[in-house]
Parts: structure tokens; sequence; C-alpha cells
């Protein structure tokens, strides 16, 4: 099991140019209102994909210095690209798919890491690699979902188990709320890691979709929210249930 999901090659351009405006630029947003500045930076991304937000970094650090971390060889080939026309800060890249990553601990004044795709016995594996990396006095960004992300999925999920008897996805479900972090729980996992002066702060999002189809074949949906809740549901087929959840959007919707 990878620490860090990856995108494939036909993924990549797709999630450059409609996740990240989109949507991970959200999470960026929230970040960046934490975001202490520092001269002589050295900015670890981890799960950085296609090398977003570093080309916002100099704005904030000047002259800094980036290094991320994807498990997707695709995505740092062309992370490694837009690297080459980076001003005021030079990044370099680097494949890595579990952890320890190659790199020695207290290397950096931030690590970054915006929503990773992570299997829920992992997570907090992730945030203890970060503990690692940053440097004593340095600071450590996490911006991803908390409980209570994507309910309305998960009560027409629930909704399918209970019409159609199925205990399995019932039983999935009550563990993928019991998965998500709440704030005090996060806060919990940064502590138990040796962090120090924890802080979590929550914004609400709400992307809308104008039908199931929509919704479906977002990308957004396809790369991000259906994986999410892949590896947090646990289950090895979800084709029927989400078949379901697209139907159930179209008829509650159009009601």
């Amino acid at each position: 099991m990878s620490l860090l999901v990856s995108l494939d090659a036909q993924q990549v351009p797709v999630f450059e140019t409609f996740v990240v405006p989109r949507f991970l630029s959200l999470f960026w947003t929230f970040a960046l209102e934490m975001l202490l500045p520092c001269g002589s930076a050295v900015v670890a991304n981890l799960a950085c994909r296609t090398g977003y937000p570093d080309s916002e970094l100099p704005k904030l650090l000047p002259d800094c210095r980036i290094y991320g971390y994807d498990a997707s060889e695709e995505a740092i080939e062309l992370a490694r690209t837009k690297a080459a026309l980076l001003r005021g800060a030079h990044a370099e890249y680097f494949v890595v798919d579990d952890a320890p990553f190659p790199v020695a601990s207290a290397s950096f004044s931030h690590v970054l890491c915006l929503y990773p795709l992570t299997e829920p016995p992992r997570s907090q594996e992730l945030v203890a690699e970060a503990a690692r990396l940053v440097a004593p006095g340095g600071q450590v960004l996490f911006a991803m979902p908390l409980r209570g992300s994507y309910q309305e999925v998960a009560d027409l999920l629930r909704e399918y188990a209970l019409k159609h008897d199925v205990g399995s996805v019932a039983k999935a479900l009550d563990a993928y709320q019991a998965a998500r972090p709440t704030i005090e729980t996060f806060s919990e996992v940064f502590e138990e890691c040796g962090l120090t002066e924890v802080d979590v702060d929550m914004r609400q999002v709400t992307l809308k979709f104008e039908s199931g189809r929509e919704f479906f074949e977002d990308p957004i949906t396809r790369l991000m929210v259906v994986p999410d809740l892949e590896m947090l549901l646990g289950l090895e087929d979800l084709a029927r249930p989400m078949d379901y959840v697209r139907e159930a959007i179209d008829r509650y919707w159009s009601e």
C-alpha cells in the first residue's frame, strides 16, 4: 500500500486544467491564511502532484527553495516542466511513493500538504513524516476535508444501503464517518506526532452541480471525491451504490 495515491498519464492534464483552479486552489487559499513568512524559506510540498501552489510561494516567500514529492511520475514530469519557468524561487521535484522520504530530518522551514489522498490506516503516517521533515521553529500546513465532508453523497449511499439491505455499505459508512477527523482529533494527531502550537481551523465550501451526470463526470468528482470516498469506505465494488447516487441526485433535484 503506497502512502500517496498516484495520478496516471491521462489524469495529469485533466487534474492540472480543471481540478487545480476550481478545487485544489480553495485548499491553498485556506492554508495561505496561516502561512508564516520567513527569510530563506525551504519548503517541502508533500503530495505535490503537478507542482501546485509552488508558483504562488515566491510572492510570500521570496527566493525560497521548493522541493516537491509525489507518487506520480507523470505529474512530477509536468511539475518539472513548470519549474523551468518559475521566477523568484528554485524548485525540484522527486517521485516517492512511501515514507520516509529520501531527505534528512529537520530540513525544511515549511512543510505543505494540500488534500493528500491517503489510505486511512496511513494518514497519520503522513503527518508524522511532515513532523520529521520540518525544522525546529518551522511550520507544518495541512489543508484537507474534515468530518462531514461530502455528507450529501454519504446520505444517499446510506439510503441505498437501507433500501437494498446491504449491511456492508452501512457498516462502511459508519467507519467512513469515524475515519474523517474532527477539529479536535486532527489536533490530537499533530500533537501525537510531536508538533506544538497546533491550530486547526475549518472553512466550509460548497460545490454546485446541476445533475447527477454533471456531478459524476466532473474531474473534481472523478479525481478527488470518488477516490477519497472509495479509500475511506474500503469497499471493493462501489459501482451499484454510486449508480444509485447518480439516479437519486437526478430524481431529487428534478422535483
